[in-house]
């Protein structure tokens, strides 16, 4: 009798778990290897392992250059930032305040008007989702104005959260 895996999508929580550990996607790269240094080529243990031939190829390739050390993932930083620390501060300090306080539109603070702000005080041009990164970076998050129907009589909202099943 052969044994199966019957728990179902088994590779991909597999390949789920071996990506949300560095020290498994480390083996796992050790078992690609290991694959093609006992002569298995890169497309084939690339189907065996559920990744593309151009990932095998370039673990292959930085093994051959730096050994074992070539398989670990390094930290990537990404671009410096271009606000130094005090100007981050003086930002986060200025988040505390209403727009309206330093000079901008708006009720609350969002990715447009923040970076509005920035390109007024720093005279730099930080793109709108960058400015949304700068609220997590910062320890804020991002808050949405509530609709009008937040304000709505209480029955009706309980009728229509009735109505949709809740």
């Amino acid at each position: 009798m052969t044994l199966q895996i019957t728990i179902p999508h088994a590779p991909l929580i597999l390949q789920d778990e071996i990506r949300r550990s560095e020290e498994a996607k480390y083996d796992h790269r050790l078992h690609a290897i290991l694959l093609v240094a006992n002569g298995m080529n890169c497309p084939q243990a690339a189907t065996m392992l559920g990744d593309s031939e151009r990932t095998i190829r370039y673990w292959v390739q930085q093994f051959n250059e730096e050994g074992l050390q070539g398989l670990i993932d390094i930290d990537r930083l990404g671009r410096p930032s271009r606000l130094s620390d005090r100007q981050m501060n003086q930002i986060g300090k200025t988040l505390r305040k209403s727009p309206k306080d330093v000079g901008m539109a708006g009720g609350i603070w969002d990715g447009k008007t923040l970076s509005a702000y920035i390109k007024k005080n720093y005279e730099m041009d930080i793109g709108v989702r960058q400015s949304q990164r700068l609220f997590r970076m910062l320890g804020f998050r991002l808050r949405k104005p509530r609709p009008l129907i937040a304000h709505a009589d209480p029955e009706e909202q309980r009728k229509f959260k009735k109505n949709l099943g809740g």
